[in-house]
C-alpha cells in the first residue's frame, strides 16, 4: 500500500528552470500565439516578472476541476516569480460566454452574480498567495470595476472598430450559432469585452500574458491582437488542452454532476473518489496537471501496472485533494476510501450523507426511495434497473429484491452503508 509523504504540496517545484519549460513538460500548454518570444520573456528568473491573467465568470457559486486546470498554471507561474491575476467576470457574466455553447447562457442577475462572486473569491485563495509582499503577490480584480463604466458609443469607436464580422465568424461557436439562428447581439459583444479586459489589464497591471481554456483560444488570441493594434504592445496567448478521458467524455463530469472545488457540493471524500476512479490511461497525465510531484517520480508511477495502478491513483487523489482541501481531510478521505474499498468500515464516515428519522427507518423504508434520496439513482426506475443488474448493495451484501424495505436492523453504528455498481457509494444515518 502506497503511503502518501508530508511535504508540502508544492515543495518539489524547480523554480531554477524556466516555467514555459516546465509548463510544456507537464502539458498544460496546447497553443501559444509566439513560443520563441514567451520564453525569453520567462527565461531570466531576476528579471522583472511577467503579469499574466486567468478570467472565471461568476456563472455559479463554486468553480470546478476545468477550472483548477487553469488555477494550477497560475500557481506555477507564481513559484516562478512571475504575478498571477485571478480576473472574475462580475461584467462579463452579464453577457455570458458563447464559446462551445449551443444555446445562449441563462441571463443571470445582478445579484445572482455578486452572490456567486462573494462564494468564488474565497476559493482562490487555497492556491494563489495573495498576502505576500514580493513582486509574484497575486491579484484578485473583477472586470465589473471597468467594463461597466465603459460608454458605448466610444467603445464601438475605439474598440469595435478592430473587429470585423468575418473575424468572428471564423470561430466555430459563432459561425455555428448563426448557421441555426441562435446567435444573439448580446453574445458576440463577448470577445469584444474579452478582448477589452486583456489592453486594460496590459495598461494599467502591465499584464502580457492570457492564459484561458483551450475552447477559448479565439478570444485569448483576440486579445493579445488587439493590444498590439491599438497600442502597439506586445502581449502574448496561451490555452491550455481541453480535457477529455480516455473514453472521450469531459473531464470532470461525473453521474452526479460537476466535480466542484466548494466541499459543500462536492465533499473532500467525494473529491477524492473522483480521482480514484480515474480511467488507468488518465492517471499519469492528470499526476503531472493536477499535482506538484516531480516528473522523475510521476515517471517511476507510470510504470506500474495492473491491480499496482491503484496505487498510482491512490497518490494522483491525496495530492490533488491536498491541494484543494488540505492535509488532514486529504487523509480522511484517503482512511474512509481503504475502509469502504477494503470491506471494512461498513458505516463508511466519508461517504456522502443523508439522514433518515428514526422513527421512518423503524416502520420500515423502501429501499427504491433511499437510492433516490442518497443521490445514488435518479428515478425509482433507474433503482429497479441497478437492482436487477446485481448493481445494488446494503452494508456490502447484493440485495436481488427490488421492493425490499430496510428497517433499524438494517443498521450498523447508526448507520446503512448503500452502493451502486463497485465504485459508489452512500451512507445513511439513523436520526434521533
Amino acid at each position: 500500500m502506497v503511503e502518501t509523504t508530508t511535504r508540502p504540496a508544492a515543495a518539489d517545484i524547480d523554480t531554477g528552470r524556466n516555467v514555459y519549460d516546465v509548463l510544456a513538460e507537464r502539458g498544460y500548454i496546447a497553443e501559444v500565439s509566439d513560443e520563441a518570444g514567451l520564453r525569453a520573456a520567462l527565461a531570466e528568473p531576476g528579471s522583472r516578472p511577467v503579469t499574466l491573467y486567468v478570467g472565471f465568470d461568476a456563472t455559479g457559486t463554486s468553480l470546478h476541476i476545468g477550472h483548477l486546470l487553469s488555477i494550477m498554471v497560475l500557481k506555477h507561474m507564481q513559484l516562478h516569480g512571475h504575478r498571477p491575476i485571478a480576473l472574475c467576470g462580475g461584467g462579463t457574466t452579464m453577457i455570458g460566454d458563447p464559446t462551445d455553447k449551443a444555446t445562449t447562457r441563462p441571463i443571470l442577475t445582478v445579484e445572482q452574480i455578486a452572490h456567486n462572486l462573494a462564494a468564488i473569491r474565497a476559493q482562490f485563495a487555497r492556491y494563489l498567495d495573495f498576502d505576500s509582499d514580493q513582486p509574484n503577490r497575486a491579484l484578485l480584480l473583477n472586470n465589473a470595476d471597468w467594463l461597466l463604466d465603459l460608454k458605448y458609443i466610444e467603445f464601438l469607436r475605439d474598440i469595435g472598430k478592430h473587429f470585423t464580422v468575418n473575424q468572428m465568424l471564423s470561430h466555430s461557436t459563432y459561425r455555428d450559432r448563426l448557421a441555426t439562428g441562435s446567435l444573439n447581439f448580446i453574445e458576440i459583444n463577448y470577445v469584444l469585452l474579452q478582448s477589452y479586459d486583456f489592453l486594460h489589464l496590459f495598461r494599467n497591471f502591465g499584464c502580457t500574458l492570457q492564459f484561458g481554456g483551450g475552447d477559448q483560444w479565439f478570444n485569448v488570441l483576440a486579445g493579445a491582437d488587439l493590444i498590439r493594434r491599438v497600442d502597439g504592445g506586445q502581449a502574448f496567448a496561451a490555452v491550455t488542452p481541453l480535457l477529455e478521458t480516455a473514453d472521450g467524455r469531459k473531464m470532470g463530469k461525473t453521474e452526479a454532476g460537476a466535480t466542484w472545488l466548494d466541499p459543500a457540493q462536492t465533499s473532500p471524500y467525494e473529491f477524492y473518489q473522483f480521482w480514484i476512479n480515474v480511467d488507468d490511461a488518465d492517471v499519469i497525465r492528470l499526476l503531472k496537471l493536477y499535482t506538484f510531484l516531480p516528473l522523475d517520480e510521476i515517471t517511476a508511477l507510470g510504470r506500474l501496472e495492473g491491480a499496482e495502478l491503484r496505487q498510482a491513483k491512490e497518490v494522483l487523489a491525496f495530492e490533488a485533494t491536498r491541494i484543494s482541501h488540505g492535509e488532514a481531510a486529504a487523509r480522511q478521505a484517503q482512511t474512509e476510501s481503504r475502509a469502504l474499498f477494503g470491506g471494512a468500515g461498513a458505516a463508511g464516515a466519508g461517504a456522502p450523507t443523508t439522514t433518515v428519522p428514526r422513527a421512518e427507518l423503524a416502520n420500515g423504508m423502501a429501499l427504491l426511495d433511499l437510492l433516490v434520496t442518497s443521490g445514488l439513482v435518479k428515478s425509482k426506475g433507474e433503482g429497479r434497473r441497478l437492482v436487477a443488474q446485481g448493481g445494488a448493495y446494503v452494508n456490502g451484501t447484493v440485495v436481488e429484491d427490488a421492493e425490499a424495505r430496510l428497517t433499524l436492523a438494517d443498521s450498523q453504528d447508526g448507520a446503512i452503508l448503500l452502493r451502486a455498481g463497485k465504485k459508489r457509494y452512500a451512507r445513511i444515518v439513523v436520526e434521533g
